[in-house]
């Protein structure tokens, strides 16, 4: 007779930030013996599904990755952060529950775990409406950002914001010593669109302040290590607010030997055969993940930057961009093999060739911790939510990179950047940090790290 699977019904909060760690901790959860249903929005399983190579095929049977409606018409902007999570809250939980009770109906393995990203609290809430055994929330940032939106309520007592999310005091605010300070208008919901966006966003994060107490686990892509203060601020908290908040990253493919999957963009490879070409530690690597938009001063003032920089770099323009931004004029021609722009790459992989020396980056928190695990010095440029949180992280208190500052027109000027370029690359000891922090994240994350033990028994919970 053949042993059933436990069946994990898992959904991200529908961002590429999300979905990938997310798909990351299917995968490792796959190597032990769990069966993944994977949850994305149509939008993004088309885009997914377009995106793949025949490498990135999951490699098994384990993950069935299956869509479901936003709510959205075609049509509509899925940017547009405010009115998705206005129609996912309409329209995802009764779909979300249609699909359960499917899956429950057939022959095969029934569902006997629901992980969901902690911004999806309707989730949570229609599992424990179907009384699925195990509840999960799923936390892809870091464990400091997840401790400013347990603070909302303090934040209002205090006068610092209005009960709708808007700021009331500009001020920095510091959680704890040695976490992460930030200015209030960065807080994370502050700096994601127009103020109706910011109102919906901010009522959302109440919302999940309410709906993860109704996770039995709240598992985060971080590790004790690289926030050690943000995790003991948690403690106190996570028996009125939360269930037990559990470290189990970074969560790389990379670490599992294996290919990371849910990209919404296919990946150009042959930028590793340029790579290859290139001395080792010479190539600026700028990327800015799959929100941030620039206008085109901006846009061109970076290309300018890294023509005057006289150094190799590799510059990731999302197709989005490339057909809307034009490049200065006679650019390409100008740059020739020096430069290589692609729309999309393999970041993990590009990350950790030996040719990279610093990564210009938004600081997501994908991307902060690939970076952090290749042990590459950091220049930040912050566009909205939880960046300038994670640029505090890398310059403030890991010391592994620089911020680059704007000028009084608000533009980051192409001199600021050419001079950051030279000072985080000569000055060898944001490099040397960077090593430093690299080998605490990766110990643990392998065999007998903090990590690691924490998630074998978080797999003999979910087993039990």
């Amino acid at each position: 007779m053949k042993m059933s699977k436990p069946h994990i019904v898992a959904i991200p909060y529908p961002a590429q930030g999300h979905v990938i760690p997310l798909m990351e901790l299917s995968q490792c959860l796959v190597n032990h013996g769990f069966k993944v249903t994977f949850v994305n929005t149509e939008f993004n399983h088309k885009r997914v599904m377009n995106a793949r190579d025949d490498e990135s095929h999951i490699r098994n049977d384990q993950i069935n990755q299956v869509p479901i409606s936003d709510g959205l018409e075609l049509w509509e902007d899925r940017n547009d952060l405010g009115k998705l999570s206005e129609a996912i809250q309409r329209v995802m939980p009764m779909k979300l529950e249609e699909l359960i009770e499917k899956i429950n109906q057939e022959e095969g393995d029934k569902v006997t775990c629901v992980i969901a990203d902690e911004s999806c609290g309707w989730a949570l809430e229609v599992a424990r409406k179907m009384q699925i055994r195990r509840v999960v929330a799923f936390w892809p940032a870091s464990a400091a950002a997840l401790e400013v939106i347990f603070s909302i309520p303090k934040f209002i007592q205090e006068g610092i914001i209005h009960k709708d999310g808007a700021v009331l005091k500009s001020q920095m605010v510091e959680l704890a010593p040695n976490m992460p300070t930030m200015k209030t208008t960065d807080f994370i919901w502050a700096s994601i669109g127009d103020k109706t966006t910011q109102e919906i966003i901010f009522q959302l994060m109440q919302r999940s302040n309410k709906t993860v107490k109704l996770a039995d686990r709240l598992v985060c892509n971080s590790a004790f290590d690289l926030e050690p203060e943000a995790f003991t601020c948690l403690e106190p908290q996570a028996f009125t607010l939360a269930p037990n908040i559990l470290p189990i990253g970074p969560l790389l493919a990379s670490s599992r030997l294996g290919k990371a999957a849910g990209s919404f963009w296919a990946e150009d490879s042959t930028c590793l055969e340029w790579l290859d070409q290139q001395s080792p530690s010479s190539v600026i690597y700028i990327a800015f993940g799959s929100f941030t938009v620039f206008d085109q001063t901006q846009f061109q003032e970076l290309a300018l930057a890294l023509e005057l920089s006289n150094r190799p770099f590799l510059w990731i323009v999302r197709p989005d961009i490339s057909e809307t931004t034009p490049y200065p004029e006679g650019y390409k021609e100008r740059v020739g093999s020096k430069g290589l722009i692609v729309g999309w790459v393999p970041q993990q992989k590009v990350l950790a060739h030996p040719s990279i020396a610093c990564f210009l980056s938004h600081c997501g928190w994908n991307s902060t911790l690939e970076g952090v695990s290749n042990g590459v010095p950091f220049l930040c440029w912050p566009y909205f939510a939880d960046q300038f949180l994670n640029e505090s992280y890398i310059c403030d208190i890991w010391k592994v990179g620089l911020r680059l500052d704007k000028n009084e027109s608000g533009i980051i000027a192409k001199e600021e950047i050419k001079n950051k370029v030279e000072q985080v690359l000569c000055d060898k000891s944001y490099s040397a940090r960077a090593s430093k922090l690299k080998e605490l994240a990766m110990i643990n994350i392998k065999e007998g790290g903090q990590s690691n033990m924490i998630f074998k028994d978080f797999v003999e919970w979910m087993k039990s």
